[in-house]
């Protein structure tokens, strides 16, 4: 016997629950959500038949779980396809259409093997309907992060939807082993979820993945098919000093005096400090402490660098706001409002570390020792001179048995100790509203004047609307770096020929270029130092950088380099086999036909390389301005499409910037839909509609007249011999539920 409830009303948290009585044995099944309905699954169709069910479909009002009543505990069945995407709230997401073909069945394999637990070994028990005929026929990827600092790889191809790898970043670090250790840090400015993910990059080529956190941490992963035991977990700790006077962006044409500088190896910077060495106190560490090794990697995302933000002079790490990542050249760029990080992840160490004056005035020495009497060049270790900011119970050091640390920093200012500082009390100890975009305050401000209460939509809880007070216009002008880009292209005018070169946008619409240079492939890629020159500002926009790319003269993207994937752990022989040096593109491109795409919240402009002057320039918006822009293919060509925050979809052609379309969609009226709205190619976007829907949406008439060919049919058909008729393709003793399978399945997917 089956049935609904079982639980007594004097039960504490009672729950919904589903009691199952078999001969003597009665077991109470607790349930997640409220129960809808529930059916059981049987051998035979016949009704006068002895029926003894093997499973019960159970329907609630947020998932559909289906029990194994033939197996002891009576485990469910891991379901194909998920209804609820949200084991944890989503933080972000990104949409890839048209990837490598070898990358879905390769995240599907590594994904098979990780370990399930609680679920039944057989096969999934319904079974029945047709795929739609649809004409796509490319491979798409959505990639999820989530609250929890999770990363979730899915399968959107076709019109389906199903989970085929899950990353878990919260494992490379060490959890809060009681109640009072996570208050104490709460209390001392860590974010409720530490973990969170707040942005990431992923190049699905090479298969590199590069995962930003709310605590001001990055963990860079290698894809492997092999499992291995780390025995160390390679740490880089970057400090950031900020600067207490505003930056102003450097005029349109205006070219600053080139300065170099190069890796820390040859500048006057302290060498590395390993962790547990004695040379003084130093600055407070980072609220999440590595987990010590050996650590366990499965196949799939291993573990490659953790980068942490360390606090300065009792000041928290600025949130990150831009992210970037390049296989061919080995390096991680990331910005906020303190200024830029460039990190070696082939090397382990930081080869550039400016504020936002150091980038628009590149003469002055980039990094310095930072001053004695403040906090000498130590290891990063407790202070135990009681004088310390943080809250003793978020201080996380690391004995030097746990990870390798190297240890960056640069100058300590004066005038620094004249800032006001963020209040440790605060939600996010890392997020503070000048560190964030416009686009990202408005999101803000249109999350507090609605009731409903999504996930992250209290950050930053202290800022106001654009220009509703004289401290909203001080924030207004303090500069954030919003967008960042490695490309092969002509660092300056004067220059004759290609180059390995860093793009900066920042959110008050300069674009400042820097010029990388590389060490040979092979051993020397090793052992010697990556430089950097800063080259000036190629020009400026109205409004903040949100997308840069690169085309050539007949309108093509010139995608950024990227070293092929090779299983790190395989032989060298075959990592040698497969590994390419980085290199320009070949001379039949031309290299004075580059041009560059850039799209700000109000404009957006097509500059030539070879003059560095513009070439096109179109006004995107005047009442509102764009959340989102990305350079996509559509049809056979490129172009820009922007969605903005009064609900328009527009498209903008390349390199002429002529408006192809613009459509009222969709107001913004919720900030889930401001943050998870992306842009992908063969004109599809992405956006979470409800904390349980991902909504697809299409601006290309190909998509939307082969719409009902694309969808799937549910409909069963009955064979003759069990001696029921088919009414419309499906059996008429289960076309009740089939018809619920059948709505169940268009709100999945469409």
């Amino acid at each position: 016997m089956v049935l609904s409830g079982g639980l007594s009303y004097d039960t504490v948290g009672r729950r919904a629950c589903l009691t199952v009585m078999h001969g003597k044995s009665t077991a109470v099944l607790e349930m997640d959500f409220p129960i809808v309905d529930f059916l059981t699954l049987c051998e035979t169709p016949y009704p006068n038949d002895f029926q003894e069910p093997y499973a019960v479909v159970v329907l609630l009002q947020k998932d559909l779980v289906v029990i194994d009543l033939g197996q002891i505990g009576y485990p469910v069945f891991e379901s194909p396809y998920p209804l609820n995407i949200h084991e944890s709230p989503v933080t972000c997401c990104e949409y890839y259409a048209d990837c490598p073909s070898d990358l879905i069945p390769a995240l599907y394999s590594v994904g098979n093997r990780q370990k399930r637990q609680g679920y039944s070994k057989k096969e999934w028990p319904i079974s029945g309907g047709n795929w739609g005929q649809g004409a796509q026929s490319y491979p798409e990827i959505i990639v999820t992060g989530h609250a929890d600092g999770s990363i979730k790889f899915w399968d959107a191809s076709a019109l389906m939807l199903q989970v085929l790898y899950k990353l878990k970043t919260a494992k490379v670090f060490e959890r809060p082993r009681c109640k009072e250790e996570k208050a104490g840090g709460a209390e001392a400015g860590m974010d409720e979820d530490p973990f969170a993910v707040q942005t990431f990059f992923w190049c699905p080529e090479s298969r590199m993945l590069c995962v930003g956190g709310v605590s001001a941490h990055l963990v860079v992963y290698r894809f492997s098919k092999q499992e291995v035991s780390a025995e160390v977990v390679q740490l880089l700790e970057v400090r950031m000093q900020s600067e207490t006077s505003s930056v102003d962006s450097p005029d349109p044409g205006d070219q600053t005096p080139p300065g170099t500088t190069s890796s820390p190896q040859e500048g006057d910077a302290p060498p590395p400090a390993v962790c547990g060495s004695s040379e003084g106190p130093r600055d407070s560490p980072p609220c999440l402490q590595v987990r010590s090794p050996p650590l366990k990697q499965s196949a799939g995302y291993q573990v490659e660098l953790v980068i942490q933000l360390v606090w300065v002079s009792g000041e928290p790490p600025q949130q990150i706001t831009s992210l970037a990542l390049n296989s061919s050249y080995g390096l991680v760029a990331f910005g906020n409002s303190t200024g830029l990080a460039v990190v070696d992840y082939l090397q382990k160490t930081l080869v550039l570390s400016m504020s936002m004056s150091e980038l628009y005035n590149p003469a002055e020495p980039l990094l310095h020792s930072p001053r004695k009497s403040q906090h000498p060049s130590g290891a990063l270790c407790d202070s135990n001179d009681g004088t310390n900011h943080l809250d003793d119970r978020c201080k996380s050091p690391t004995s030097a048995k746990i990870s390798r640390r190297i240890s960056s920093s640069n100058e300590q200012k004066p005038e620094h100790e004249r800032r006001s500082g963020l209040r440790l009390a605060c939600r996010r100890s890392c997020a503070s509203s000048k560190a964030k975009p416009p686009q990202m305050r408005l999101k803000d401000e249109l999350c507090r004047s609605q009731s409903d209460p999504t996930p992250y939509a209290r950050d930053g809880s202290s800022s106001r609307s654009r220009s509703s007070s004289v401290t909203s216009i001080d924030r207004e002008s303090a500069e954030v770096l919003s967008a960042l880009l490695f490309a092969e292209t002509l660092p300056r005018r004067s220059d004759g020929g290609l180059s390995p070169c860093l793009m900066v946008g920042a959110s008050q619409g300069s674009v400042v270029m820097l010029s990388l240079t590389l060490p040979p492939a092979g051993e020397q890629r090793l052992l010697q130092p990556v430089s950097l020159t800063c080259c000036g500002s190629l020009t400026r926009l109205r409004g903040g950088v949100l997308t840069m790319a690169l085309l050539d003269s007949t309108g093509a993207l010139l995608p950024p380099p990227y070293e092929p994937w090779c299983d790190p752990n395989a032989s060298d022989e075959e990592k040698a086999r497969r590994r390419r040096p980085a290199s320009p593109p070949p001379p039949s491109e031309g290299q004075d036909a580059q041009y560059a795409v850039l799209c700000s919240e109000k404009q957006a402009k097509v500059v030539s390389m070879a003059t560095q002057s513009g070439v096109h320039k179109h006004s995107i918006t005047e009442a509102s301005f764009v959340l989102r822009a990305d350079v996509v293919h559509v049809a056979g060509a490129y172009c820009i499409a922007c969605f903005c925050a009064n609900g328009h979809i527009m498209a903008l052609s390349l390199p002429s910037l002529r408006p192809l379309l613009d459509v009222n969609y969709l107001p913004l009226t919720d900030m889930r839909i401001a943050r998870t709205f992306c842009f992908s190619n063969q004109g599809q976007a992405l956006y979470l509609t409800s904390p349980t829907e991902i909504q697809r949406i299409s601006y290309i008439q190909e998509t939307c007249d082969n719409l009902q060919e694309m969808i799937g049919d549910a409909a069963v058909r009955t064979p003759r011999r069990f001696g029921y008729a088919s009414v419309d393709g499906e059996s008429a003793s289960g076309r009740g539920f089939l018809f619920f399978l059948k709505q169940l399945k268009l709100v999945c997917i469409v």
